[in-house]
């Protein structure tokens, strides 16, 4: 009998709660044959990770995924075999007054936040009971074997080396978002926060030797991109050029249809969590705008990342990675990093490659979960 798995998922940041647990959600279907529900308390936010989903619905079946609506007011549904609270969420009381009651307990899991601080592989698999006789474990995904790893998809760089093959592909993929680079233009995503400091970095690029195209999904980032241009808003398609930069604003699109995306361009800026791991797994340069935190608790992430990425660079391109994230997320020069970035640009390109063949040596969050699992019972 399959093993059922509930995933519960309380939507805070736009899309990177909900990216994360339905990317999760179907590679455990698709992979290892569990059963899953996943419970979503904002499906707007859910929509565009998966067309043809349907927004009013309490529950559907997407991908193989049984993907139900959380009410506020929960109606007994029964309990899974393998629980996990996404990122902090609370479970419904009455779920865990189910959990109580089963005959076999439940392995329930706090599935945390995607975390580089040294702290993590010591509270990796820590339990934690409660008063009513269940207990929690913490699972922390990371960048060494001591976490729970990174999600990846079996056969996705195996996949992303077959589209980088095959300049067809690429030109395809492009054609579909309405994109035509000029010959020789670097392609370039952007997908951010809300961020003062683009417009130096805009600034950068438009007066660059070279041209580059910047390729922008619909989000929160558009507005400072508006401002930029003096332009009073931006659709879907719209094209214009400054300099040698052109910029276009893309549709938001599914997660397969980013991930080409990401292996289009030559550097990706990601935000938040999961377009930050599909962006290491493209293997180009990039640039991360971590979420940001109270009294800048963020940068303590931000460091720890930076001081475990930028190992195997020579110094001085450490130090212009080090300049160009650091301006990015501490409100500083992004004109000078970037021009400073890009003194190193093939060092920087194959390290990004280095990098990513090193977390794919590891196994992924979806096997380390389902072997958690199986060691556990």
């Amino acid at each position: 009998m399959k093993a059922t798995w509930d995933i519960f998922c309380t939507v805070v940041d736009n899309y990177g709660d909900i990216g994360v647990t339905w990317r999760l959600a179907r590679q455990l279907v698709a992979e290892h044959g569990v059963a899953v529900r996943l419970w979503v308390d904002d499906l707007r936010a859910f929509v565009p990770l998966c067309p043809g989903a349907d927004l009013g619905a309490a529950r559907q079946m997407q991908q193989g995924v049984e993907v139900l609506h959380w009410p506020a007011e929960w109606a007994p549904a029964g309990t899974a075999d393998v629980v996990i609270a996404a990122f902090g969420c609370r479970l419904p009381d009455a779920y865990v007054e189910a959990l109580c009651s089963r005959p076999a307990p439940a392995l329930w899991l706090n599935l945390e936040y995607l975390s580089a601080e040294e702290w993590v592989e010591g509270c990796h698999g820590l339990p934690s009971p409660k008063p009513n006789g269940l207990r929690t474990v913490f699972y922390f995904p990371g960048f060494t074997e001591r976490t729970g790893g990174l999600l990846r998809e079996a056969g996705l760089l195996a996949r992303r080396v077959a589209f980088e093959a095959d300049p067809a592909q690429r030109a395809g993929h492009l054609a579909r978002l309405g994109v035509q680079p000029q010959a020789g233009a670097a392609l370039i995503s952007l997908f951010a926060y809300e961020n003062p400091q683009l417009g130096g970095w805009l600034d950068a690029l438009a007066s660059a030797a070279n041209p580059s195209h910047m390729l922008v999904p619909q989000g929160r980032i558009v507005p400072e991109l508006c401002a930029w241009l003096n332009e009073p808003e931006l659709a879907v398609g719209a094209i214009h050029q400054r300099g040698t930069l052109t910029v276009q604003v893309l549709p938001f699109v599914s997660q397969d249809d980013y991930d080409r995306l990401l292996w289009c361009c030559d550097f990706n800026a990601v935000r938040g969590e999961d377009s930050f791991v599909r962006a290491q797994w493209a293997g180009r340069p990039m640039l991360w705008h971590i979420y940001v935190q109270e009294e800048n608790a963020h940068w303590e992430k931000l460091e720890a990342f930076l001081a475990i990425y930028r190992k195997g660079l020579s110094e001085p391109a450490a130090h212009a990675l080090l300049t160009l994230w650091r301006a990015w997320n501490m409100h500083q020069d992004m004109d000078a990093a970037w021009r400073g970035f890009m003194v190193h640009w093939p060092e920087l390109q194959a390290h990004a490659r280095q990098w990513c063949a090193k977390q794919a040596a590891q196994p992924d969050l979806a096997m380390t979960l389902v072997q958690f699992y199986r060691n556990w019972l």
